[in-house]
């Protein structure tokens, strides 16, 4: 299988995006320079299009189909991440709760962490028990920044 890549521009860094030419496989910050081909495959450019969208507070939802490659538990632990509305937290705590195993909490964390869609699986939604803001692969400004933007758009 044949994967294209392109380099999307946000306030808040540069992403790299994958597709397999069907769905969205990853999407996640870099923090070095990368040479990549910038495709313009249609998925790619709806994908820059939608995330330029979301950053200007005119998307809540995102319509791509998406893909993340994992384990079956940490699929589970993602599709739990996507029915987090926009605008608002859940503890890790609550999120092993809605997951169905209120004891995996360390499990679901780390599954967190391995999300290859940042963003559209808005694993920066989760938040620890005490209201501080967790950990974040992406670097905690970043889901600070995230969580300001939804919270933001979420009171108008």
């Amino acid at each position: 299988m044949i994967y294209k890549t392109r380099l999307i521009k946000t306030p808040i860094g540069e992403m790299i995006a994958m597709t397999n030419g069907e769905v969205l496989t990853s999407l996640h910050f870099t923090y070095d320079a990368y040479i990549v081909h910038n495709s313009r495959h249609s998925l790619l450019l709806r994908l820059e299009e939608e995330l330029h969208e979301y950053f200007d507070g005119k998307r809540q939802t995102f319509t791509l189909p998406l893909a993340a490659e994992g384990t079956a538990f940490q699929q589970k632990v993602w599709e739990t991440l996507r029915s987090i509305p926009y605008g608002q937290t859940i503890s890790y705590a609550q999120e092993a709760q809605q997951f169905g195993n209120p004891k995996a909490v360390r499990a679901v964390a780390n599954a967190n962490g391995k999300n290859p869609i940042a963003i559209l699986i808005p694993c920066h939604r989760v938040i620890a028990t005490g209201g501080g803001l967790g950990g974040y692969s992406g670097g905690l400004w970043r889901k600070e920044f995230l969580l300001q933007l939804e919270s933001d758009q979420s009171s108008r």
